[in-house]
């Protein structure tokens, strides 16, 4: 690993709900909504001790930080260069992880060293270097585990060692699949509360307009098998590898979404900034839809739980679709200490910041 110097790319002030696009944006009474940063091909995101903001990127080839600083304004950093599309990033104990497509690599001791990012030390974990849904999704459980999405390297197909969640030891050891049947998973989360794990699944494609829907799911014990390549959504037999199959076999989605939407992040609200009705609920980044004659997605939605369970889903965010034209793809989410949320937008290189002060 090539160890390159940091460069300041950009120092901006926080932008009002009126700047660009984002006047656009619904949300409901009392909330806000702010550029953050500029960040180009913001994808995933990870909260470092300090309150470091650390960023990833599918399409480009570094890793970033962004740093507030007590005027109201933010820094990017470009702290590493000349990676293989570093989407997933994940900081534990102090040292920052970042997932390439065939590689994780663990940056010691980060926050102490972004002016002087110490080399890399690459796991011994063996991705395969497949680039259809090779970009990974990482983080940490509570268990200490790291946990990994490895995508179906397809549209629909059945191969050994792909479409499903492993974890592993912080150092890559002791390997194990949490979850199967798992099409391509771009964001995963834990409940504060129980630790359970839950993750979002993009649906697969050319079904038509309106089917399959894509998928929030709950896994709160390893070893359970969601479908994929033969069931989709929980009832939808594929036509090409459900023969002879029963969807009653797999796990179902905990609440079935849009067809298409692409949900990749998600995030358990945990802050106190927000209503207290918001507290412990989901929220999910909504890339936007491809496979379809009439755009869906393109926003940030709300599954309410009761006793662990979806009871509810509805949009929270939207507005970065209007009529057909698009402005913005919402791609992870994170909670600041203060209890304002962070959403990155790889379509338009930005980081918002959602907030909510009382209307009354």
């Amino acid at each position: 690993m090539i160890r390159l110097p940091i460069v300041c790319l950009f120092a901006i002030a926080l932008l009002p709900l009126s700047a660009g696009a984002l006047e656009d944006i619904r949300l409901p009474p009392g909330f806000s909504i702010e550029e953050y940063a500029d960040v180009p091909n913001a994808r995933s995101l990870a909260i470092g001790d300090n309150g470091t903001l650390f960023v990833g990127n599918r399409k480009g080839r570094s890793v970033y930080a962004v740093v507030e600083n007590d005027k109201g304004s933010t820094q990017t950093l470009e702290l590493i260069e000349g990676l293989n599309a570093p989407n997933g990033i994940a900081f534990h104990n102090g040292d920052l992880y970042v997932a390439e497509t065939d590689r994780v690599t663990r940056y010691k001791d980060i926050e102490s060293r972004m002016h002087d990012v110490p080399d890399g030390e690459v796991l011994d974990i063996q991705l395969s270097s497949k680039r259809h849904h090779g970009w990974r999704y990482i983080g940490f459980g509570p268990d200490d585990k790291l946990y990994i999405s490895i995508g179906a390297p397809c549209n629909v197909c059945e191969e050994t060692g792909y479409a499903e969640i492993v974890r592993m030891n912080p150092d890559g050891s002791e390997r194990e699949t949490y979850a199967s049947g798992v099409r391509n998973s771009v964001g995963f989360t834990w409940h504060p509360e129980t630790g359970e794990f839950w993750f979002s699944d993009n649906g697969r494609d050319m079904l038509g307009d309106d089917l399959p829907a894509c998928e929030l799911n709950r896994a709160p014990e390893k070893g359970l098998h969601f479908g994929f390549p033969y069931c989709h959504a929980g009832e939808i037999l594929d036509p090409e590898f459900g023969s002879g199959k029963d969807c009653g076999d797999y796990t179902p989605p905990a609440q079935k979404l849009g067809p298409h939407v692409a949900p990749l992040g998600l995030e358990f609200y945990s802050g106190d900034m927000f209503p207290a009705e918001y507290r412990g609920q989901i929220f999910i980044a909504e890339h936007g839809s491809w496979n379809r004659s009439k755009k869906i997605g393109y926003r940030i939605t709300l599954v309410r739980l009761e006793g662990g369970r979806a009871v509810s889903y509805e949009p929270f965010a939207d507005g970065w679709l209007q009529n057909e034209s698009v402005s913005g793809r919402p791609v992870d989410l994170e909670v600041l200490g203060d209890g304002s949320m962070l959403v990155s937008d790889d379509f338009a290189g930005k980081v918002y910041r959602i907030t909510y002060r009382d209307p009354n």
